[in-house]
């Protein structure tokens, strides 16, 4: 089958093209697993953790790529809720222990030994993957598979940012960045939160131009003021600038929300600039989001079918992954990339 691999860590800036197109063999699911034909994968900000060295593969080559929908082609011995041909989705959740405490409570997300589609184990970059059954997902019919394919991630940990945001109705939420995971948190608040606003800070006026289209009844730069304070905000960038500057508009007792694997080294100095009265005191909170767990795509699928939610898409082929990915450490950004299988 074909493949974009990854063979080692390097830095982005100064190669362009990490990921290297090869042929290898086609994967053989085990006891409990299926083999998915792909037919569309999400790119994620996390591919670059990856490439980068900031949450990097245990082991090398690997096939990233953790936004997978496609078809069910063969079975290993012991599969009991799929059939050949049904349509599925993986997520960046590969697998968990299930026996540990975090996980009997529903918290694979924590496990210890969480594993992760696309780092720890081959993902969706290719034509073919395999995955435990129980770590897959039936795809709604009103979804596209390129539609389908952000949700997966993107839609799932925006999901669990927004339950973890604690926002109730009529409150006021803020989105700092505006790519593939913010823009379909906004169309969650509009159909969950109808009488709540949303501010939106990003860098772009391209960013800002398209949260206003989706209903953002204000998006300015990341340095401003927002015109009403805040209850919550969620943080969907790699960097530390938008952390620090989000602080300043929460309400006493608001919440801030960081949605990212990782953050990037290049702006961690304006951590020297965190004010304690103006940032963080009156009982503001800080809450890291840690990966996803099932009942986080699931739930979130359901929810996506029912209003529906449909990102806005940009599609690439599977050879030119680099291309998308470079795209988006140039903060190129409206909606979501997603690679499609020829």
């Amino acid at each position: 089958m074909k493949a974009m691999v990854l063979k080692g860590i390097s830095s982005f800036r100064e190669n362009r093209s990490p990921l290297e197109l090869v042929e290898v063999p086609d994967p053989v699911p085990g006891d409990g697993e299926i083999l998915v034909m792909v037919s569309a994968c999400g790119v994620c900000h996390t591919e670059l953790d990856e490439i980068e060295g900031r949450t990097p593969p245990p082991a090398f080559p690997i096939i990233p790529g953790h936004q997978v929908v496609g078809r069910v082609a063969r079975m290993g011995e012991k599969v009991t809720k799929f059939s050949i041909g049904d349509r599925v989705g993986v997520g960046w959740i590969y697998s968990a222990c299930g026996r540990c405490s975090a996980c009997l409570e529903g918290h694979e997300n924590v496990c210890a030994q969480f594993r992760a589609t696309g780092r720890d184990v081959n993902g969706g970059y290719a034509w073919f993957m395999t995955v435990p059954e129980k770590y897959a997902y039936r795809i709604p019919d009103v979804f596209s598979d390129t539609e389908a394919a952000p949700l997966l991630c993107a839609g799932a940990i925006g999901y669990r940012s927004l339950r973890l945001a604690n926002l109730k109705n009529g409150q006021n939420l803020g989105l700092t960045g505006f790519g593939a995971s913010a823009h379909l948190v906004l169309k969650m608040v509009k159909h969950r939160y109808p009488a709540s606003e949303v501010y939106v800070f990003a860098r772009s006026e391209r960013e800002r131009e398209f949260a206003r289209e989706l209903g953002a009844v204000w998006a300015g730069n990341t340095e401003d003021r927002s015109p009403e304070t805040l209850h919550a905000v969620i943080d969907t960038t790699p960097a530390w600038k938008p952390v620090v500057e989000a602080l300043k508009n929460l309400v006493c007792g608001g919440r801030l929300v960081i949605n990212a694997i990782r953050k990037e080294e290049m702006d961690k100095e304006y951590l020297l600039k965190l004010d304690y009265p103006d940032h963080l005191w009156l009982e503001k909170e800080i809450k890291s989001v840690a990966n996803v767990a099932r009942k986080d795509i699931s739930e979130f699928l359901e929810l996506a079918a029912e209003i529906p939610i449909k990102p806005e898409v940009h599609e690439f082929r599977l050879e030119e992954a680099n291309q998308a990915l470079a795209e988006l450490k140039d903060a190129k950004i409206r909606g979501a990339k997603v690679l499609r299988m020829e």
